[in-house]
């Protein structure tokens, strides 16, 4: 009997092995070019709970100064807590990150952070709070890959036909003072959203988040593993981000993030 679950165990790992092979196989880590040119914007989101409970208003705002582009990101909870991200982009051609700050503080939130990475630099800070509430920040130089997607994915997923074949991104998560992870992105499914009465429909795509190495192993092993990301990329000349699914930070409670005025069709 033990030895028959020896031999379940290695082919589970083995076809874990062949799987994650070949979606990295499949998953081509190729420049996203730039098909619609972001613009200034300003809009209003809503995130709520599994069970339908308002948890947190957020406030997306969007500038454009020629190439670059900044836009910010803020959720505020109301238990008090605060997720903050603002980054700095180039469109030309393709998409490049040049720097993103994300902030995350409050009770929602065991394991805050204030992480900084400056793209062009490689420059990648970590500020944190020690025991005696004292700031400590740690700056390091990392080899950052040019496809780093940090903050801007849900615009790279706006720029991606609804057909596209699944492709993967760089992100550095605020780990260890920085760990370089990928990001497997592919379509779903198509929906039909209701915004502003307005019947649209929707790509859905799923992100799944690839730690690698036994760092990976480990959080599989362990439930820590983060769950995957859904997206609803609304489609047509001026595509949207209506609904987000997922975990913030990669970790904690899922939870749905949708522009304020939007339903699905059931």
């Amino acid at each position: 009997m033990l030895e028959r679950g020896i031999r379940l165990t290695r082919n589970g790992f083995l076809m874990s092995a062949l799987y994650a092979m070949t979606l990295c196989i499949a998953a081509a880590a190729v420049p996203i070019s730039v098909r619609h040119i972001q613009r200034p914007m300003h809009r209003f989101m809503v995130t709520r709970s599994e069970d339908g409970k308002t948890i947190a208003s957020g406030e997306f705002s969007q500038v454009v100064q020629g190439n670059e582009v900044t836009m910010r990101l803020t959720y505020h909870f109301v238990d008090g807590s605060i997720d903050d991200e603002a980054t700095t982009y180039t469109q030309q051609g393709t998409f490049r990150l040049v720097r993103n700050h994300h902030i995350q503080k409050g009770p929602f939130f065991t394991k805050p952070i204030d992480f900084t990475v400056e793209a062009a630099t490689g420059i990648v800070t970590s500020r944190t709070i020690d025991k005696n509430a004292k700031i400590r920040v740690e700056s390091k130089h990392m080899d950052l890959p040019n496809d780093l997607a940090n903050g801007f994915v849900g615009t790279l997923l706006l720029n991606v036909p609804y057909n596209t074949a699944p492709f993967r991104v760089g992100m550095l998560a605020p780990v260890g003072g920085g760990r370089l992870i990928r990001l497997l992105i592919s379509p779903e499914d198509e929906q039909t959203v209701h915004l502003a009465g307005q019947t649209l429909k929707a790509t859905v795509f799923r992100i799944h988040p690839d730690l690698g190495g036994i760092v990976g192993l480990i959080a599989r092993l362990t439930g820590l593993q983060p769950k995957d990301v859904m997206v609803w990329v609304l489609e047509g000349e001026e595509p949207a981000v209506a609904v987000i699914v997922g975990q913030f930070g990669g970790y904690g409670p899922v939870v749905s993030s949708e522009l304020e005025g939007d339903s699905f069709e059931k």
